[in-house]
């Protein structure tokens, strides 16, 4: 069973709160974090992407920049512009995007869980950026940000959540700038946050990496890192836990995750088109977007018109958790077979387009010379991330896109 506990958060007095909060370190460059702080000295990025307050040209990953968000983050708890709670606790964190709320635990999973498969991955994680992440955490001594879990939902901790939610206000509540709502209670009475902690103890057997899979495994290892180098360990330590925000998994939608591909891999379009018909029921749908509308149904855009493509009886397995996919098809038929494009991890002939910016996106992408050809994929569903976890399958990359990403800043997690 899976172990989340209450813990002392570090997090900004009200009036502040929305402008400390920033969007992750990992969805922006330097530029434009640059540009996200001007006017806002207290913004969490001074901590997470330290290299905008150091000189141009910077390493990010040097010394200097880590030293400088350590420094950063000592000054925001001097002018308190961070402040400790007394006493641990846990906290809801919802979110409203398009008129939909999902409402959100924050707590700290355990090191442990991820070591022995309670906390679960459908992704593989790339040894540099785990190694960023450590680093940043190693001299900070603090998850600056939180990572993104979801599990099977629990009904009692639903009630729990809808009471305290409907009688009292929330500690921050507002609006960014991209229109997305972000709320967050603090929940400040301690038989409730024991009835939590119980509660995903005894009826939440694993949890799941949603996104933050570097992030979590970073912790993993920095819990062991901190373990070794203290002679009276003794596994309770604050180092052994790590922040995440913890939704259930029927409040969740994942977003479509699409791709474009700067050429035909030597096909003319016609021949591309043969080709594709040997799959795919392929339908042209003229100039205006067709964006799928059920799984194993992809559109294409190419030389200025979209393209229904439906998958053939025989192009997937639907009893192969990795072989239902929509993205293993479009891989192995598509990008592999006709394409030439063998490692999505690797290639520079393939981009890929968070559904969030829509599909014409896409086409603008091919309008503009820069890609060929697009292709939009029926989203993943919640079900399907949560099958290929619980059998240890790995979902190919860039696969899914959750929306809103969750705002840095309104709690921080001390390892000390």
């Amino acid at each position: 069973m899976a172990i989340v506990k209450p813990f002392k958060g570090l997090r900004p007095p009200k009036d502040i709160s929305k402008t400390l909060a920033s969007l992750p370190y990992d969805v922006m460059n330097s530029d434009e974090a640059a540009q996200m702080v001007e006017g806002k000295e207290c913004s969490l990025l001074h901590i997470t992407r330290a290299e905008i307050d150091c000189p141009e040209g910077t390493d990010i990953h040097s010394k200097e920049v880590y030293e400088k968000s350590v420094s950063n983050f000592k000054m925001f708890q001097e002018k308190g512009w961070l402040v400790q709670d007394s006493e641990a606790k846990f906290y809801i964190y919802a979110q409203t995007m398009d008129g939909r709320t999902q409402y959100g635990i924050v707590g700290c999973a355990a090191c442990e869980d991820y070591k022995n498969g309670i906390i679960k991955k459908h992704e593989l994680t790339r040894p540099d950026k785990e190694e960023d992440r450590m680093i940043l955490t190693r001299y900070t001594e603090a998850n600056i940000e939180p990572v993104f879990f979801s599990y099977k939902a629990v009904p009692e901790i639903d009630a729990i959540v809808e009471g305290i939610v409907k009688n009292n206000k929330p500690d921050y509540d507002f609006v960014a700038e991209d229109g997305f709502g972000h709320h967050f209670w603090a929940i400040n009475s301690t038989e409730t946050n024991k009835q939590i902690e119980e509660l995903f103890a005894t009826k939440v057997p694993a949890t799941y990496v949603a996104d933050g899979h570097h992030r979590t495994a970073a912790a993993a290892r920095i819990g062991d890192e901190f373990a070794a180098k203290n002679p009276n360990h003794t596994g309770n330590e604050e180092y052994n836990f790590f922040m995440a925000v913890h939704f259930p998994d029927n409040q969740l939608n994942i977003i479509d995750y699409n791709r474009t591909v700067k050429d035909l891999n030597g096909l003319s379009e016609e021949e591309f088109l043969e080709k594709l018909n040997e799959t795919f029921e392929v339908e042209c749908m003229g100039e205006e977007i067709y964006k799928p509308a059920k799984l194993h149904e992809f559109s294409m855009y190419l030389e200025g018109k979209w393209y229904k493509l439906n998958a053939k009886q025989g192009t997937y397995d639907d009893k192969d958790p990795i072989g239902v996919l929509d993205v293993t098809i479009l891989s192995n038929h598509v990008l592999d077979n006709l394409l030439g494009i063998d490692d999505l991890r690797t290639t520079t002939r393939a981009d890929f387009i968070g559904g969030i910016r829509g599909l014409k996106e896409l086409q603008k992408r091919v309008d503009s010379g820069k890609m060929k050809v697009a292709f939009a994929l029926y989203a993943v569903s919640m079900q399907q991330l949560i099958d290929i976890a619980d059998t240890g399958n790995i979902m190919p990359p860039k696969t899914t896109w959750f929306e809103p990403k969750l705002r840095s800043g309104l709690l921080i997690h001390k390892l000390d």
